[in-house]
């Protein structure tokens, strides 16, 4: 088995996509993404005597301030009862990461948490993240559900919501143009000025979009009445998954009771795409209030969704000393921001 870089998109997206498990977060586009961002990605894999994937991981070489660190979110992707290959694969971690000068690489594997998956990690040498990296609780719905099945298992609230919204005259449409990524980043702004967080760059979100665009995998959903935009959601389609990316409302948004009715029409959207599952994504234990993601959390819950707890981000220390300034920094700000 060798292990090598690999450019070709369909051969990368084939083998990911097979993986029920997987999402986005591994996709060959999300990459583009980063590359635009002028990103130092890696794509690896180990391939077979035929030529054929078996196991693959995808990562960035992010420079921030804390330390120079690779990020693999979501990976790798593999048969993790092949111990051959699951070892392969993250020596070949390690090697990259020293080839890149990184203090550690950051791992979040797509890996359902469990006793086993956590002693696991600790066998490969990895130490559990002061810091997330992506999500790591994530609220879940079935697709292969019908919409009557999830209504039946959602909130007595949310169904009230949608009745409300649905009775309210509101249109939707779903794009990829150029104005509503502009629409999206406006709405956004607005939105984060109203609820007290830093918003993503224009730039950021436009190339994100872009490079999904490219190859059909996104829609922008967008609520309005009387021409006045209620809510907007950024939606990705990728294999057996459809992620509820990200989303943002006018204040008449909250009155009209619009984000119900966008995620329903999305997962309409979903099924038609074969995906087999929507993932709302992050949400946190109930009894965390004081979490700055409290409410979405309660909002997502109210769908009725099922909660996936996925292994979380373990690091591989690659420069011990240097790693202590960033575990220290870490642990401060996840403190400060309450998360």
């Amino acid at each position: 088995m060798n292990i090598e870089e690999i450019q070709d998109r369909n051969k990368w997206d084939d083998f990911i996509k097979s993986h029920k498990e997987a999402n986005f977060l591994q996709s060959y586009d999300f990459y583009e993404f980063h590359k635009s961002r002028d990103k130092t990605i890696v794509r690896r894999a180990i391939v077979d005597d035929n030529n054929q994937i078996c196991a693959a991981y995808a990562g960035v070489v992010e420079t921030a301030k804390r330390g120079k660190h690779l990020a693999i979110a979501g990976g790798p992707i593999l048969d993790w009862e092949k111990t051959k290959e699951v070892r392969k694969i993250f020596d070949d971690i390690k090697n990259v990461g020293k080839k890149y000068g990184c203090a550690f690489a950051r791992i979040r594997p797509q890996l359902p948490l469990s006793d086993k998956s956590m002693k696991l990690m600790q066998e490969l040498g990895l130490k559990k993240a002061p810091m997330y990296l992506s999500v790591e609780y994530a609220g879940i719905l079935d697709l292969e559900k019908t919409d009557a099945e999830i209504l039946a298992g959602a909130s007595q609230g949310f169904r009230r919501k949608l009745r409300k919204a649905e009775k309210a005259d509101i249109e939707v449409c779903a794009e990829t143009s150029d104005e509503a990524i502009d629409e999206f980043c406006k709405l956004e702004r607005k939105h984060a000025e109203r609820q007290k967080y830093v918003a993503f760059s224009a730039s950021f979100l436009t190339k994100q979009f872009e490079a999904f665009r490219k190859n059909d995998e996104v829609l922008i959903y967008t609520a309005k009445k009387d021409g006045q935009i209620l809510a907007m959601n950024f939606m990705i389609f990728y294999g057996p998954e459809a992620s509820y990316h990200y989303g943002v409302s006018s204040d008449l948004g909250t009155k009209y009771s619009a984000a119900p009715l966008l995620h329903m029409k999305a997962m309409e959207e979903a099924r038609k795409r074969g995906c087999v599952r929507y993932n709302l994504w992050g949400i946190v234990e109930p009894d965390e209030k004081s979490h700055r993601f409290y409410g979405v959390s309660e909002f997502k819950r109210s769908f009725g969704c099922e909660e996936l707890k996925y292994t979380p981000a373990h690091d591989m220390i690659l420069k011990p000393v240097a790693y202590q300034k960033t575990k220290i920094v870490e642990l401060a700000r996840k403190k400060i921001r309450h998360v």
